[in-house]
């Protein structure tokens, strides 16, 4: 490829990769295929000349990634600052059409300055037109965005309306209106990277899905992620690697004991999700998504003997697990991506409840939460649920229970499922009656009724025996159990819902 049009030296003295050799490093070597390089600005105003700007700044073209292909765009600061004009926006645009039309992954590459001023509502033209194929592509390709710079006012919705976010350290810089609007409606003073960096989206608002602390770095993740994922929908077919033919639903699966050391002896006591789900998946495959937001719920993907899976799972180890708006939303989100792809999700289960407290009332958590039972009744791909411990109240229902249409619902030894903690039962049962007790009277009374309360309903028995636990089993046993469910259902058939366009979710 010829690469004098391309100035590299302008972009490395800013501390970053070129347009082009970002591609060069996501893609397989020498699979590269530019498309559009010919395409020029097309505009005559404020001193800017037809044909003045090579590529109208924004590479476009296709490649593989380990085999599998993709289309891949990347702006270039080097031209005129990666801003937007009508035909960079139709450029990309064109770009997302192939891929959708190919049935294969989008990667976009977002360095700009945002829409070019000297083009006016053309250039806005081009956002447009990236929207609308970003939505048209939406669960039927994946859809994934590099911010490898600025992306500021219109340009940010592209990356919001995409599956998955890369931010990187001392690089990204997303927001709406920046510092200097702000300064001038607000009075606020804010730098850019308080405002819109890579730890705010990654942490605060959620708006990103990876955080990476180099363009390198990067650029290898997204590789991992697109080995992982499906390249595209297939309806009613779940995902297996390359060559591989689905296994046949007695194979073995070998039983992991370090499963059966996981729950403390006291239902107090914390402990890391993540040795339920390395104990789970196979080593070295998890891809944790939003891991440093709303930590309360662990979401990612991995593969169970080489089939690709969602997980989605409370952790005990912040907050003990509770669900509250953001940690609803953020395992909403992964339902439904989980769903749209026929990914099986397997969930693990351990929650006291929904986060109680003015603020979260304030901020909606009837509406956040609504999100979340949606999902899981919505969704028709394999929903599997192993319960570990607590299963409390409406935290209980809302973490793929049977009630919501869970295909198999399991409960460790140490499960329990009831409306709440055996302590905030007794309290509430019994409170009028301990009311005028003695202290030692009613300690007495006190652990006696909830003793009683332990023993009629929390123990994995009772919902057992009402159907809503389909079997409780041995902690080792999960991984396997979960397998060969997994194979069983692989040909599964969506049972015929209510004929409509589509439901309101709660936004």
């Amino acid at each position: 490829m010829d690469t004098s049009m391309y100035n590299m030296e302008k972009q490395h003295k800013l501390g970053k990769l070129h347009a082009l050799e970002r591609i060069c490093h996501i893609v397989d070597e020498d699979s590269f295929r530019e498309i559009g390089s010919s395409v020029s600005n097309l505009e005559d105003a404020f001193n800017i000349k037809k044909g003045q700007f090579p590529y109208d700044g924004v590479i476009t073209g296709y490649g593989t990634i380990n085999g599998q292909k993709v289309f891949i765009y990347s702006e270039d600061f080097t031209v005129i600052g990666g801003t937007l004009g009508k035909m960079h926006g139709l450029k990309i645009a064109n770009t997302i059409k192939m891929a959708i039309e190919s049935r294969c992954p989008i990667i976009g590459i977002n360095d700009s300055g945002g829409a070019r001023i000297q083009e006016g509502v053309n250039a806005l033209s081009g956002y447009g037109e990236i929207f609308y194929y970003n939505t048209m592509a939406s669960g039927y390709i994946p859809q994934i965005s590099i911010i490898a710079g600025n992306c500021a006012g219109g340009a940010v919705y592209s990356p919001g309306i995409t599956d998955f976010i890369f931010v990187i350290d001392d690089i990204s810089q997303m927001f709406v209106t920046g510092p200097k609007v702000i300064k001038s409606v607000t009075n606020e003073d804010i730098t850019a990277d308080a405002l819109g960096g890579a730890n705010v989206h990654a942490a605060t608002s959620g708006v990103a899905h990876f955080h990476m602390k180099d363009e390198k770095e990067c650029f290898r993740e997204v590789r991992r992620l697109i080995d992982i994922i499906p390249p595209c929908y297939n309806e009613n077919h779940i995902h297996v690697p390359k060559n591989t033919s689905l296994p046949h639903y007695q194979d073995n699966v070998e039983f992991v004991e370090e499963l059966s050391h996981v729950i403390p002896e006291k239902d107090t006591q914390s402990y890391d999700i993540h040795k339920v789900i390395d104990g789970i998946i196979d080593s070295g495959t998890f891809i944790e998504v939003q891991k440093e937001f709303a930590k309360s719920v662990v979401v990612g993907f991995g593969r169970l003997n080489g089939i690709v899976v969602g997980i989605i799972a409370n952790q005990p180890n912040y907050m003990a697990g509770v669900l509250d708006c953001d940690s609803s939303d953020k395992a909403a989100r992964q339902i439904r991506y989980c769903d749209a792809y026929n990914i099986p999700i397997i969930t693990l289960t351990d929650v006291p409840g929904f986060l109680p407290g003015k603020d979260q009332e304030y901020k909606g958590i009837i509406r956040h939460g609504a999100k979340l039972l949606y999902a899981y009744s919505e969704a028709t791909t394999i929903k599997l649920n192993v319960i570990l411990r607590k299963a409390y109240g409406g935290a209980y229902i809302a973490m793929s229970s049977k009630h919501l249409r869970s295909d198999y619902v399991y409960a460790w030894p140490t499960a329990e499922i009831a409306v709440m903690g055996a302590e905030g039962a007794a309290d509430i049962l019994y409170g009028k009656q301990m009311k005028n007790m003695s202290p030692a009277e009613k300690k007495a009374f006190r652990d006696n009724k909830i003793a009683e309360y332990n023993q009629k309903f929390m123990n994995p028995g009772i919902a057992a025996m009402h159907g809503y636990v389909d079997e409780i089993i041995k902690p080792e046993a999960t991984r396997a159990r979960l397998y060969s469910d997994i194979l069983m259902l692989a040909d599964k058939k969506p049972i015929t819902g209510i004929c409509k366009k589509h439901g309101n979710i709660p936004l």
